[in-house]
């Protein structure tokens, strides 16, 4: 199974009226992640035909992070069946390895055209492992 990684670095509009990071900011990296992910090994082929929708997200928040935390966002996909992919996210303080956020989400792909659910093909499950 293949592990996606990207480092980001806490900054002031990440953070929330308790000095922290705030939630929503948690979600929108978990998103960002996944479709970073994508991106990076989908072919423009793929692009243009299949897009991705969120079925249902579960997320976690274990820590906190607080500005000018470097944190370690990871993301794999241990299971393709049918039409969805469950993915997986974790975020980590980079500097003490500590679990901040851990989420699990189940997604959809869809046919970019008729905007219908679509069979992950196998080429495209590969791009996962």
């Amino acid at each position: 199974m293949q592990v996606f990684e990207k480092t980001i670095t806490v900054t002031k509009d990440d953070i929330d009226d308790l000095n922290h990071v705030n939630n929503v900011r948690y979600v929108q990296w978990v998103q960002d992640i996944a479709k970073d992910h994508w991106l990076t090994y989908a072919t423009d082929e793929l692009t243009e035909n299949y897009a991705w929708f969120l079925v249902n997200h579960f997320i976690e928040y274990k820590n906190q992070a607080l500005l000018g935390d470097k944190l370690l966002l990871k993301t794999y996909v241990p299971k393709v069946e049918g039409v969805t992919t469950t993915r997986h996210v974790e975020i980590l303080n980079a500097s003490t390895n500590q679990l901040i956020v851990k989420s699990k989400a189940k997604w959809c792909l869809i046919d970019a055209k008729t905007q219908r659910p679509t069979r992950i093909d196998p080429k495209i499950a590969e791009l996962f492992n």
